[in-house]
């Protein structure tokens, strides 16, 4: 879903230019995948965005002289020397809010440059956080309020046995509000999709573990 995003804000910066943007992800049909590698593989593709499937054996590029790795953290030591062996001479840029100790130490001793983003973003609102003993009103003034704004719900629950429990409960609690529920033990495939779901406000509430920090664009 990061890729759609990424591709999404690519296509909208570059869209006067004459840079060809492509994508690679679970989320292509087959025949869609083949094009796009062929495409990488010829150099029609200027800038591609895709996910760890860049790193497969497959995948050949005519010409690479850059790449951007978001969420360093996430990436292996397998991943990583895959990336060394894509070109020797290859720039990398890897953004990150978790630096992994080894990137971070390499900075600070100056072997790799670093850049800190500091400003927040425009309109940024501070978060309020309570600590409060369970009560239903609270939890049912804070969604309606939230809904009636046009906003959407994050409803963290990380205990999976109690989790559809749980809806129940926000069903009795809220009228006519549309839930999906996310947690790791489904079919990733199944994740991808829900979470496209609540991008696209198909849902009003989503009740998840902590697996939604992965930091999508809402």
């Amino acid at each position: 879903i990061l890729v759609e995003q990424h591709y999404k804000s690519f296509i909208k910066r570059y869209s006067e230019t004459a840079i060809n943007i492509g994508k690679l992800s679970r989320l292509q049909k087959s025949k869609e995948k083949k094009e796009t590698i062929e495409k990488i593989k010829s150099g029609e593709i200027d800038i591609i965005i895709g996910t760890h499937a860049l790193l497969s054996k497959n995948i050949k590029f005519k010409d690479i002289k850059l790449l951007v790795i978001d969420e360093e953290h996430k990436f292996g030591v397998a991943d990583k020397e895959r990336i060394k062996k894509l070109k020797y001479s290859i720039d990398v840029i890897t953004l990150t809010a978790t630096p992994i100790p080894r990137t971070l130490n390499s900075a600070l001793s100056q072997v790799k440059d670093m850049s800190i983003i500091e400003t927040p973003p425009q309109n940024r609102k501070s978060i309020v956080t309570r600590i409060i003993k369970w009560n239903k009103e609270i939890i049912k003034e804070a969604i309606e309020r939230e809904i009636h704004r046009g906003g959407q719900v994050y409803y963290v629950h990380n205990e999976i046995l109690s989790m559809d429990d749980e809806i129940k409960n926000l069903n009795q609690l809220l009228m006519n509000v549309k839930i999906g529920k996310i947690h790791g033990q489904l079919d990733a495939k199944y994740i991808e999709g829900e979470m496209e779901n609540f991008v696209n406000r198909e849902y009003d509430i989503l009740v998840c573990t902590s697996i939604i920090e992965s930091g999508l664009d809402i």
